[in-house]
């Protein structure tokens, strides 16, 4: 299942990756497609950083650019893996859904596989947070022609965090632990309301002055 998840991320054309998404298949599903949202995040955050390196106005922020650029393909590149990992998870937690629950099998592989189906979610939560982070230092040192893709970037960025965190709560109720799941709730409704704070902030400086007739 997750090669077929990083060939359709990957590989397919657009067209094809939606006619995937819509077939009556569980993969690509919504960790695919969250994550896929969150790598055009990076990806437009990587134009915006690529129309911004050459111009002689920003000369002085040439480091911090080149830094970016490197950071936003490093995203990009792990939110692609983490859709394989998300859809390798569901796949292995799904298959022992299906067993028994005095199944040995189950019993001795249910943890692990709990705790995959919320560790690509969790990574993909903190993979958006240190995006929205370098895209709030982009604002001033960008060509301010592309602000309009830079606050859009940050949009889909967080609409990557939204989703991944219902993929973290939609796993709560099969923690063991009652604590745990209060923790890691809270843990995810931190991170989203700081993406959503974050990417509030990015739109705001992003957005032009208005027009005085």
């Amino acid at each position: 299942m997750s090669e077929t998840t990083h060939d359709v991320l990957a590989e397919l054309r657009f067209s094809d990756l939606l006619s995937a998404v819509a077939s009556k298949t569980p993969s690509p599903g919504g960790g695919a497609v969250a994550a896929a949202v969150g790598a055009l995040g990076a990806a437009l955050g990587s134009m915006v950083v690529a129309y911004s390196a050459g111009k002689k106005s920003l000369a002085a922020h040439v480091p911090e650019l080149e830094s970016a650029a490197i950071q936003l393909t490093r995203a990009r590149e792990l939110l692609l893996l983490l859709a394989e990992a998300d859809a390798a998870a569901y796949s292995r937690l799904n298959a022992l859904q299906k067993l028994p629950e005095n199944d040995p099998q189950r019993i001795a592989e249910w943890s692990q596989a709990v705790e995959g189906a919320l560790g690509a979610p969790n990574s993909m939560l903190a993979a958006c947070g240190d995006l929205l982070r370098l895209m709030g230092r982009l604002g001033p040192i960008t060509n301010p022609y592309l602000k309009s893709d830079l606050a859009i970037a940050a949009l889909l960025t967080e609409s990557c965090a939204r989703a991944a965190a219902w993929n973290v709560r939609i796993n709560l109720p099969l923690v063991s632990t009652e604590s745990e799941r209060r923790r890691l709730d809270a843990e995810t409704n931190r991170l989203v309301a700081e993406a959503v704070l974050r990417a509030a902030a990015i739109e705001r400086a992003c957005t032009p002055e208005p027009t005085r007739s």
